[in-house]
């Protein structure tokens, strides 16, 4: 196991408030799966994204990791790009690092939301599948079944050009990193962590997402010494791609 090289990706430079450092999901560019809710946050504060091992400019591995090893690369990052503290938003895989980097530096992190994440997501026998499917047949293997699960029925016509950006970057990224991230989000398991929180702790759910059922998301927030959840209709895995103004407002409320 060894700390992976993540790269910041910087988003924005308006807003005065504390810098806001965002997650992507599972298959994602941070810059393309925030984009949409952009322009909300930048208004109020300066963002900053990061990108998993293999997607967009972190460089590809072939060597395991574990979440917390992320974490710790994340905060390698933070620290060369001189930010002291920020608030934090991340969406699936990009929310369970934020909650590992949270545990890890609680003094840099003023508020932690977790977008459509939670501290645990699905059993470990669904990511060993899916590595094994990436390993022996690449990510465009997953396109399919990946846009069901992330977008609600009909956003697809709605949005042709988002969806099909979004689902060629999939395609894009690396298949053994991608392999290897799926392993250690099967390894991951942090419920019983999120109690030693002692900032803000807030989650973002779509209420038709088939990853992130809310019984356990109101289980996570209940936990917490400050915890909120928040649940948006007719959305699902990425929230934050269908109704980005929605994901914005609450995560500026949270967040200021």
């Amino acid at each position: 196991m060894s700390v992976p090289d993540i790269r910041l990706v910087p988003l924005a430079s308006g807003g005065s408030g504390i810098p806001l450092l965002l997650g992507p999901s599972l298959g994602t560019r941070v810059a393309a799966v925030w984009d949409r809710a952009r322009p909300l946050l930048a208004e109020r504060h300066p963002l900053f994204g990061w990108d998993l091992p293999g997607h967009g400019v972190s460089p590809a591995t072939t060597t395991p990791f574990s979440v917390d090893e992320v974490a710790e690369g994340l905060l390698r990052a933070v620290d060369a790009a001189g930010l002291s503290r920020v608030a934090y938003a991340g969406i699936s895989l990009g929310g369970i690092v934020g909650l590992a980097f949270a545990l890890l530096a609680p003094e840099r992190v003023t508020a932690l939301t977790l977008v459509c994440s939670l501290p645990k997501i699905a059993t470990p026998e669904t990511w060993i599948e899916r590595a094994a499917q990436v390993r022996a047949s690449g990510t465009p293997s997953l396109v399919d079944a990946t846009s069901k699960r992330w977008f609600v029925p009909g956003f697809s016509a709605e949005e042709p050009s988002v969806v099909g950006g979004l689902l060629k970057d999939l395609m894009d990224v690396d298949d053994e990193s991608y392999a290897l991230c799926v392993e250690a989000l099967g390894a991951t398991d942090l419920r019983s962590s999120v109690r030693d929180l002692p900032m803000p702790y807030s989650i973002i759910a779509g209420a038709e997402d088939p990853i992130i059922p809310i019984v356990d998301a109101e289980a996570s927030v209940a936990s917490a010494r400050h915890g909120s959840l928040h649940v948006i209709g007719r959305a699902s895995h990425l929230a934050a791609v269908e109704k980005p103004d929605e994901v914005a407002s609450i995560l500026l409320s949270e967040v200021d």
